[in-house]
């Protein structure tokens, strides 16, 4: 992980830059790997956009290839912690995961241009990095086939698909989101989230 996480609040520097400076570094990188390309851009272009001097950048991200890979983790983290929250609530196991595929859905769409740099420039990225990205991915996809391996187990969802072909098969169309979704358009993200879970549900009909 970068430096940013592993820095406690109220350490130095001051409050305002623990969260502001992270923030505005990972907002201007990504824009300038969109415009630009990772490999195009420098680091003194992005302390420059963000407004900060390299060494308040260097202070939570050690190199470049830090905020490329920050930049996919946030996102990843937080669509960890929504899954986290719906599978284990109160609620019939359907309507968990008709939760967790409309949600996982809406949030890629929030983060469209994050997942297209990173799907971009991923292979510029140190072995090291490139691995540990692809470990948290593959851990939540293990908790989402958590959730049919449930419904298959007891009834609730047909078991003559292996549960990994049927993650595979739903997170290949979430995947895809980036070539064809566009904001302003008939379908609002939740709109699509939802259709996407139906479609996953109905395909477990028993």
């Amino acid at each position: 992980m970068t430096r940013a996480n592993a820095r406690k609040p109220g350490a130095a520097p001051g409050a305002d830059d623990q969260g502001s400076v992270p923030r505005r570094l990972l907002s201007h990188a990504t824009k300038l790997f969109a415009k630009k390309g990772f490999d195009r851009t420098s680091v003194q272009e992005i302390v420059e956009a963000a407004g900060v001097t390299k060494g308040a950048m260097y202070h939570y991200f050690g190199s470049k290839d830090d905020l490329l890979y920050e930049i996919y983790a946030r996102v990843l983290r937080e669509q960890t912690e929504q899954l986290e929250k719906v599978a284990v609530i109160d609620a019939p196991l359907r309507e968990r995961l008709t939760a967790a595929a409309s949600d996982v859905v809406v949030s890629t769409i929030a983060s469209l241009d994050d997942n297209k740099i990173f799907a971009q420039s991923m292979h510029q990225l140190s072995a090291e990095k490139q691995k540990a990205v692809r470990a948290e991915r593959r851990k939540y996809h293990e908790r989402f086939r958590t959730l049919i391996e449930e419904g298959q187990a007891s009834g609730d969802f047909r078991a003559d698909k292996p549960a990994d072909l049927v993650v595979d098969f739903f997170f290949g169309s979430v995947h895809h989101l980036g070539s064809w979704y566009h904001r302003g358009g008939s379908l609002t993200a939740r709109q699509v989230g939802d259709h996407y879970a139906d479609l996953l549900l109905d395909s477990l009909r028993p």
